[in-house]
């Protein structure tokens, strides 16, 4: 219960995150379209965010949470924790600040080895430079932020760290209404751009304020002094290496994406970035959240030598995470045409271009489930500080995945990559289970087994519902604002009593789970914290 409310925290606010996300995109893709400038802008983006999610949020947090979890839990407890945290944030800035540096020096070259196909078409390199040099401060603002966030979810406070990506979105909104009005006064679309890179740094900054204040809020007191290069923080280095490839398979193939997408037609990229956000509205609120509320609670389970319960809590994590993403993935692929024409065309963005981006969505959440899996494996390995080990099959997968783009990409273009991606990612999940397998560090129960069978059971009838429904609101997906939210609704609403009453009786859902949620806060909380 602890694991579902801790969830259902950050799964909430990830949510909110999300659906501001999703106005974003809605607007920027109206507003820019995918030619030029959207793609310059989106290669600018791609940088920062997923240097952010790769190191940051990604190899920093799995590294450092474990090893702050521990000291807080210790005899002495603030006395070692603190104390640790201040040495990291002491070095971290530094090395975040070399980094940045280094990088905006070198970003025509970044620039080029990602994207060298835009030198072809005049000024959209050029462009694709000063906008990447302007977002990348994020990445340093950013990963400050996720070291604070880490330090509150190491004391069970969540909510901020889900929180603050709320504040990214509501800045580039206003930097994209801005950007519109200036547009509308005299501008073009490369003012739009510049627009909205910039919104990019504000954002961050507003993030780490915002976080500095909850750290202190929570009687927790960081502070910056000289680096110390202390053993704890050595060996945090040492873990933070591997890790970066092992807990960044996703993030790393999207620069392999990006790469690949950049030599295709233009627009690709931004359909494909565009895509990904339908396919981030569940991946996000699932698997980000059972990653950060998992990874201090096996933590602790390891740290106490109580395997049944790090066994029980992964196992309650996996039912969670399929119940939750094998019917949205389902829905996502067949209402594909239906979702991208309602909240996508239109502006600047035709119906050509979503046909095209529709077909990307069905292609990239065939891998929904293994992107979120990969939250649930991965903690098993980090929790122990094996960070090793999740490197060797990342690599393994990411070598697979640049093989299958050479082949198929000349051929299937933006789709057989966002097809790959999804195919290597189950590979990546397949693998990282067969050594916990091995290892006897989580196996699969035959209750659990029989569990996720119903769960695709139930998945299969709600699947054969929504392609029956789909053509009979065809005409409403391209019609005015309120018929495209009725016929969502009507689509969603039918999808979701589907499913549910098909899990109920297949017995897809843990009827004594869902008992215990319905309990009054007292009763509750009387619940084993492991279940």
């Amino acid at each position: 219960m602890s694991l579902v409310r801790n969830v259902s925290t950050i799964g909430g606010l990830t949510a909110l995150s999300r659906v501001f996300g999703f106005v974003r995109d809605m607007l920027l893709a109206r507003v820019l379209g995918a030619g030029l400038a959207a793609d310059a802008f989106q290669l600018a983006f791609v940088l920062p965010n997923t240097f952010r999610r790769l190191f940051a949020e990604g190899a920093f947090s799995v590294a450092f949470v474990p090893m702050y979890t521990r000291a807080l839990g210790s005899d002495h407890g603030d006395g070692v924790a603190e104390p640790f945290a201040n040495d990291v944030l002491a070095v971290f800035v530094w090395v975040l600040l070399g980094f940045s540096a280094l990088a905006m020096l070198a970003m025509p070259g970044i620039v080029w080895v990602l994207a060298r196909e835009y030198a072809g078409v005049p000024g959209k390199f050029e462009l694709a430079v000063s906008l990447s040099r302007v977002t990348f401060p994020y990445l340093a603002l950013v990963s400050l932020v996720a070291m604070l966030s880490g330090v509150l979810n190491a004391h069970a406070r969540f909510a901020p760290g889900a929180f603050v990506p709320v504040l990214l979105n509501l800045t580039l909104i206003t930097g994209i209404v801005t950007g519109y009005v200036l547009r509308q006064q005299g501008g073009t679309d490369i003012t739009v751009a510049w627009s909205v890179a910039v919104s990019v740094a504000a954002a961050g900054l507003l993030q780490l304020i915002y976080m500095a204040w909850a750290v202190r809020r929570a009687g927790v007191r960081l502070t910056l002094s000289t680096p110390r290069f202390t053993p704890e923080v050595r060996r945090l280095g040492r873990l933070i290496l591997p890790a970066t490839f092992g807990a960044g398979i996703y993030q790393i193939s999207q620069f392999v994406d990006t790469f690949f997408a950049t030599s295709l037609a233009q627009g690709s990229l931004t359909l494909l970035k565009y895509a990904d956000r339908l396919n981030q509205m569940p991946l996000g609120i699932v698997g980000i959240a059972l990653g950060t509320a998992i990874l201090p609670m096996l933590a602790r389970h390891i740290h106490s030598h109580d395997e049944e319960g790090a066994q029980q809590l992964q196992a309650n994590a996996m039912e969670i995470a399929t119940l939750l993403t094998l019917p949205a993935a389902a829905a996502l692929a067949v209402c594909a045409p239906a979702f991208v024409t309602a909240f996508f065309v239109g502006g600047k963005m035709n119906q050509a271009q979503g046909d095209v981006m529709a077909a990307i969505v069905t292609a990239l959440v065939c891998g929904l489930p293994s992107y979120v899996l990969v939250k649930v494996f991965q903690p098993a390995f980090f929790s122990r500080e094996d960070t090793r080990t999740p490197v060797w099959i990342a690599a393994a997968a990411l070598m697979i995945n640049i093989a299958i783009n050479v082949a198929i990409v000349p051929t299937y273009g933006i789709v057989g990559l966002a097809g790959a991606t999804a195919f290597t990612s189950s590979l990546n999940v397949a693998a990282l289970y067969a050594v916990l397998h091995h290892r006897g560090w989580f196996r699969i129960s035959w209750r659990l087994a029989t569990r996720v069978a119903r769960q695709l059971a139930a998945t299969g009838v709600m699947a054969l519902a929504l392609w029956a429904l789909l053509p009979l609101l065809q005409n409403r997906y391209a019609g005015t604002a309120l018929e495209r939210a009725l016929a969502l609704a009507t689509l969603v609403g039918a999808g979701g009593a589907v499913f549910l009453a098909s899990a109920w009786l297949v017995g897809a859902l843990d009827k004594s789970h869902l008992a215990q949620l319905r309990r009054k806060p007292r009763e509750a909380s009387a619940v084993n914290l492991s279940e």
